[in-house]
């Protein structure tokens, strides 16, 4: 067992959250962001909007665990994944905001979300 300060795994876990903020929201250009959502040509807008996930992370992962940097690549697919899944069910949906279902799928895409950053948080602390 590995005993790591609370503050360590608080502070980590602060990193990677705001890590989120900045690839899912402030980074995710108005192309990403419609395009990984199409039936078609979603491949490359959801592609660079995971990549900028990935990128954050390998910054984190270099700056605290050099020898983790693959866990990039795991959230690079990790949040591919889930995003795509999300945009397929949406899509077959229908589902628009004035909708509860919309804010129920989008919760429950942002609450994986953050279940990968903790899973990172983990890896980076105990790996």
């Amino acid at each position: 067992m590995i005993l790591v300060p609370v503050w360590t795994v608080t502070a980590l876990a602060a990193v990677m959250a705001v890590k989120h903020y900045l690839a899912d929201f402030l980074l995710q250009t108005t192309w990403m962001a419609r395009g990984k959502e199409g039936a078609r040509g979603w491949l490359l807008p959801l592609a660079a909007h995971a990549g900028c996930h990935a990128g954050l992370t390998l910054a984190v992962a270099l700056a605290v665990a050099p020898h983790l940097w693959w866990l990039a690549l795991v959230d690079f697919t990790i949040h591919f994944a889930v995003d795509r899944v999300k945009a397929i069910v949406g899509r077959r949906t229908a589902l628009v905001p004035s909708q509860a279902p919309f804010w129920w799928l989008m919760g429950f895409d942002q609450l994986l979300h953050g279940l990968t950053d903790l899973g990172l948080v983990t890896a980076f602390l105990s790996l």
